[in-house]
């Protein structure tokens, strides 16, 4: 059994399930926002950018999948998808920004 590999059963708090996928979503939330500061313009996003189209093949799958998370629609919420997307930078920056300052 993999518990048993260590020399102590004692797990470390930051080792436990839960803390290791956040710290994943917090991985994937920072390869989602440096992409995005490389590859688009806040300018442009007035315009509607076409995110797919932006964001090079290698890119796109972490940031699809931590965008679209973040700009899901709720029941009830009437906001366009490209409000929802704007939203979700705003949201995934300062998941970013948090994430920095718990750590210093």
């Amino acid at each position: 059994m993999l518990s048993n590999m260590g020399s102590s059963n004692v797990r470390s708090l930051d080792r436990e399930p839960a803390a290791l996928a956040m710290r994943i979503g917090v991985a994937a939330a920072e390869a989602a926002l440096a992409t995005f500061a490389r590859n688009l313009d806040l300018d442009d996003l007035a315009d509607g950018v076409d995110f797919e189209g932006a964001i090079g093949p290698a890119e796109w799958p972490v940031f699809s999948l931590v965008i679209d998370t973040l700009a899901e629609a709720g029941p009830g919420d009437r906001r366009s998808l490209d409000e929802r997307r704007a939203d979700a930078l705003n949201d995934l920056a300062r998941i970013c920004m948090a994430a920095r300052n718990r750590v210093a």
